[in-house]
């Protein structure tokens, strides 16, 4: 039902998981533990989805709480839970209110989860490569610094994500990459047609937390598009031509 990272499962008063789709209600494409409130999925088994995985951090349901994502740069503070319909657009979330567990969705992006366990300051942020590209990463970190955290001292996990041997691209993508730094060019592999090529989002992601001054860095090293039976993924559903696909949720929560 849930991944673990062992750098933050180390520290003291955080728990986390990187939830995968076991051990939910939901049926079909969305089987079983899909938490895609936008996901065409009966609502009632999202809500029951959401509130397992509410209970595996400890915390009611109402206190799971995630934003609309819109693959931005967007870091929100929250201190207390809200609700469906006030949920705010952005793509990271950060907090020291203790048992409020925030979270990312994503299916194939990567979820990446914050803590400074000192200063008691957690963040949560949905990068995909808009996201990873247009800063969220670096937004997260300084909101998370507005509340008492030091960046020498923040722990974070990247957990199930898309990796290079599944994600082509187009050429397109690539000169928007090199554009900005002819040096992203190492985050590029040839791919097997003309005029792609095969991205390390991961790898991507990783520099931009160095360059950032994050020295307690892991990645759990799990692919979502090739484990079906554990994950779900945007691009395999795609490839696919199934209607829909669910999502996963990955969340942190400061503990008593």
């Amino acid at each position: 039902m849930k991944l673990h990272a062992p750098s933050l499962s180390a520290l003291d008063g955080i728990g986390h998981a990187f939830f995968t789709r076991e051990g939910g209600v939901s049926g079909g494409i969305y089987a079983s533990l899909n938490s895609g409130i936008g996901s065409d999925d009966d609502a009632s088994h999202v809500a029951e989805n959401r509130a397992r995985m509410a209970q595996a951090l400890g915390v009611s349901a109402d206190r799971l709480i995630t934003a609309y994502q819109i693959h931005s740069p967007q870091v929100v503070v929250a201190e207390e839970p809200w609700s469906v319909e006030t949920r705010p657009k952005a793509d990271a979330i950060v907090t020291r209110t203790p048992g409020l567990a925030i979270g990312v969705s994503t299916a194939d992006c990567g979820p990446l989860l914050f803590a400074d366990a000192k200063a008691r300051v957690i963040g949560a942020a949905h990068a995909g490569w808009r996201g990873a590209f247009s800063g969220v990463i670096e937004g997260t970190i300084a909101e998370m610094e507005k509340l008492g955290a030091d960046r020498g001292r923040i722990s974070v996990a990247l957990g199930p994500l898309i990796r290079q041997n599944n994600y082509e691209v187009s050429q397109g993508f690539v000169d928007e990459f090199l554009r900005e730094d002819e040096t992203y060019a190492r985050f590029f592999a040839p791919a097997s047609r003309e005029a792609h090529a095969m991205f390390d989002l991961p790898g991507f992601i990783a520099l931009r937390l160095a360059q950032s001054g994050i020295e307690r860095f892991e990645d759990i090293g799990v692919c979502t598009y090739s484990d079906p039976d554990r994950f779900y993924s945007y691009r395999r559903s795609t490839h696919r031509a199934e209607p829909d696909y669910g999502r996963h949720v990955n969340a942190i929560v400061l503990t008593p």
